[in-house]
């Protein structure tokens, strides 16, 4: 088959246009849905999901950049808490605590080499806790990784502002109108915006950004290491003490810590400990590697700790030799100092120094958006397990988790604005969720591997994880005491109410569950009931009414119509049109209601009828709806509310049967119009409107494997024949039901019935799979059919585990 058999194959097997979506076309959108559509594009289909996985270096470049961003200030923070104190005496002790930040980081990335190893989909710890202590010892680190990415958002766009002001000094706060939180603010809406209309799709785009920067961070670190043993290295001089941080600097001190206090030490520590943040990304991403996925997403964590190893280092290292110091306003940053001391000041080394600025301010940016997606997915890991509200689970427009979304990017603009976009505030509530992560993430592998000692590895996973997460968890106790006046306190009492949050909602769902499983196991008894009466409530005879008393008729034979009489004017109005144009067939009951308490008489009339106990009671509410929110405004909303009264009795239903005047209008002409569509559908397809669409790759390959197949609309009946399409429904049959699988396939000229008797289920038939099939054409309960057909399965549905 050649190329262009197949796509012209593929185009007729792809779902086009029905007289049904045409039709359904002429139905107005909503302004708010259009709105949608200008402002974010065409909506995404489920199978658009699925995406090419990604190499070892295209890896790195997207799920790197909030790790590795972080070498831009991560130095700067331990500064800060030190030369306040101890002045150029801190440059002394800032290799031992980037060191031992670095040892660390080497037992963090060891326990996260083996989460990697066993959870080969989803490795973050929430996942790793979850599977090893439960859901609800899960949600410490649900909440810890939760606060971890909206801080982290505030926290990479500040730095991201922070490292601009450097490069452009007249938006810096000291120089007129502070342009700092209004950059941020805008930065962030602009993530939001992007993310909301699907930038993930282009994440492969953000790896530039990551490899830049390394570059030219790297090449600084290096021009810089040779400049200081050649001797030529600038060291900075120290700038007016009301510009530094807290407006002061401090003296050299004497002994082993140089006159720091012990505490201001535990305080850098924990502040340098923010270098290692988004070190979860890569397990957290395992199974968006090529084959094989964990082999390849070792490779990549190692490589990704090795570069922030060495940048953190090198940073530290031209902070110790060129002096530069961290200004109370956030800019010029410490790394921007760096790059124009080993840069220099001429025009050369400015243009330099701005490209370099310009890649740091790329990959703080970018990093900040990597919350964007791994916040929404994580709440809906959790939503799932019933811990948060279930619309977190939900795809928007453009596949997006965008109420996860709109959540994260509303609390981080919170953050910004109150902190005024000030990393050394962020930074207090920003590594106590992450080193919380990583502490649930070792104590959960050394758990698996107790439980699991089969495995002859598992001695050194317990000490190599039993380590990482106790050096995690001291590095939280550090956090909190050390931090604690400076905002830490925020996040010990904002945290546990997060978890009693988490927990009473997941409560509320269980008791909910319960009521439900309880009805629902109720429902067989109430199935066998013998008799089914349906009313429609009546207030006055129109199109509204003759549309519920029509479909009453679908329902049951045994048919009320029912007025409460609350104004007698009305009454006597509705007995006489009644009379006149009323169904013949049907009489109106008018029961009297003196106090116009119009749901207690409602609730009393089904429950008068449902009194035997084996009568089933559906009551039908007519309900007009209007277009325009003045008609709206001008009308009540009472069936609504009977209906909520009614439904709380047993065997009673309470259905509302909308009734659009505006739709009803626009209805006219509505099968002139199918007609029309019909003729139109027959005709064959413009070329250029074939090229127009957009066919996934298992259209093409059902296509290349159709062959001979014909289109659904000309299958004869008694006739043996070839069809191939896509599985468009699949009937779900219960225990007592006959054990037959019937599924309707697709191909966008008609469908086709498939039954496979005595199977109630194949393997792979889901809605969204691409069939061909063979066999006989029949009829099954009055419906074109194949009974048993033989089958090949070319292309299963896909599911949103595939792509992630």
């Amino acid at each position: 088959m050649s190329i262009q058999e197949i796509s012209d194959a593929s185009e007729r097997l792809t779902p086009t246009k029905s007289v049904a979506l045409d039709l359904a076309a002429q139905y107005p959108e909503s302004f708010a849905y259009r709105m949608k559509n200008l402002f974010l594009g065409k909506p995404l289909v489920t199978e658009q999901l699925a995406s090419e996985r990604l190499s070892r270096v295209t890896a790195l470049g997207v799920l790197a950049p909030d790790c590795i961003s972080s070498s831009a200030y991560g130095t700067e923070e331990m500064l800060t808490q030190m030369t306040p104190y101890i002045g150029l005496a801190a440059f002394s002790l800032i290799m031992p605590v980037t060191i031992s930040i670095i040892c660390v980081l080497f037992f963090v990335t060891l326990s996260y080499l083996d989460v990697i190893g066993y959870y080969t989909k989803s490795g973050g710890s929430y996942v790793v806790a979850r599977d090893n202590f439960g859901p609800r010892v899960a949600q410490i680190a649900a909440v810890a990784l939760l606060i971890d990415y909206t801080v982290t958002v505030a926290v990479q766009t500040s730095a991201g502002t922070a490292a601009l002001t450097s490069a452009v000094p007249s938006l810096a706060p000291l120089h007129g109108f502070n342009w700092t939180v209004p950059i941020t603010v805008g930065v962030t809406l602009l993530l939001i915006y992007g993310n909301l209309r699907g930038i993930k799709e282009a994440g492969r785009y953000f790896a530039l950004p990551t490899y830049l920067y390394i570059l030219l961070l790297a090449s600084v670190i290096i021009i810089g290491c040779y400049k200081y043993f050649a001797g030529s290295l600038t060291v900075l001089k120290i700038p007016a003490h009301n510009l530094l941080v807290e407006g002061k600097f401090g003296t050299q001190g004497s002994g082993l810590l140089m006159g720091l206090a012990f505490v201001s030490l535990l305080r850098a520590f924990a502040n340098g400990g923010s270098s290692l943040t988004g070190l979860e990304a890569i397990s957290n991403g395992v199974a968006s590697f090529r084959k094989p996925e964990s082999k390849n997403a070792r490779i990549t964590l190692v490589t990704m700790s090795s570069i922030l190893a060495f940048l953190v280092l090198g940073v530290s290292l031209l902070a110790k030799w060129t002096h530069a110091v961290p200004f109370a306003a956030g800019t010029p940053t410490v790394v921007s100092q760096e790059v124009k001391a080993v840069l220099g000041t001429g025009a050369g080394g400015h243009a330099a120094f701005l490209i370099v600025q310009f890649a740091t301010v790329m990959i703080l940016y970018t990093g900040g958006n990597t919350s964007f997606n791994g916040f929404p997915f994580l709440a809906s890991f959790v939503a799932g397990d019933r811990f948060l509200p279930s619309q977190l689970t939900k795809r928007g427009h453009r596949l997006a988790f965008s109420n996860g979304i709109l959540v994260l990017g509303v609390i981080a603009l919170i953050l910004i604005i109150t902190f005024n976009a000030n990393v050394n505030g962020l930074v207090s509530l920003y590594a106590i969720g992450v080193f919380t992560g990583f502490t649930m993430a070792g104590a959960g592998m050394v758990k698996h591997h107790l439980d699991h000692k089969d495995d002859k590895k598992w001695r050194r996973g317990v000490v190599i994880n039993g380590i990482a997460g106790t050096i995690s968890a001291i590095v939280v106790l550090i956090f909190l005491f050390a931090k604690f006046r400076e905002g830490a306190w925020l996040i010990a009492v904002i945290g546990p109410l997060m978890y009693w949050g988490l927990i009473h909602l997941h409560k509320q769902y269980e008791a909910e569950d319960k009521v439900l499983r309880s009805a629902g196991d109720g429902g067989r008894a109430s199935m066998k009931v013998k008799h089914h009466v349906a009313i429609v409530l009546v207030d006055s005879f129109d199109l509204a009414t003759a549309k519920a008393v029509s479909y009453s008729r679908t329902l049951s034979q045994s048919t009320r119509a029912v007025h409460f009489d609350i104004d007698d004017k009305v009454t006597a109005e509705l007995k006489s049109r009644w009379a006149e144009v009323g169904p013949k067939w049907l009489p109106l009951d008018i029961i009297e209601c003196p106090d116009r308490r119009l749901d207690r008489a409602s609730l009393e009339l089904v429950a008068d009828v449902v009194a035997s106990g084996d009568t089933e009671c559906t009551i039908l509410l007519p309900r007009r709806s209007f277009g325009s929110r003045l008609a709206r405004v001008l009308h009540d909303r009472t069936a609504d509310s009977i209906a909520g009264v009614v439904s709380t009795v047993p065997n009673v239903s309470a259905t509302i049967v909308p009734f659009n005047l505006e739709d009803y209008e626009r209805s006219a002409g509505v099968e002139e119009f199918i007609e029309q569509a019909t003729k139109e559908a027959s005709k064959p397809e413009k070329k250029a409107d074939k090229k127009a669409k957009s066919l996934l790759p298992a259209d093409l390959l059902l296509a290349e494997r159709a062959g001979d197949a014909v289109a659904i609309s000309d299958a004869e009946w008694r006739q043996r024949t070839k069809v191939a399409g896509r599985i468009h429904s699949v009937r779900v049959q219960t225990g007592d039901a006959a054990s037959n699988l019937e599924c309707t396939i697709s191909d966008g000229t008609g469908t086709l019935l498939l039954v496979f008797q005595g199977r109630p289920n194949v393997p792979g038939f889901e809605p969204g799979a691409r069939l061909v099939v063979e066999g006989m054409v029949g009829s099954w309960h009055h419906k074109l059919a194949m009974l048993n057909p033989d089958y090949e399965l070319v292309a299963g549905a896909h599911r949103e585990d595939d792509s992630h």
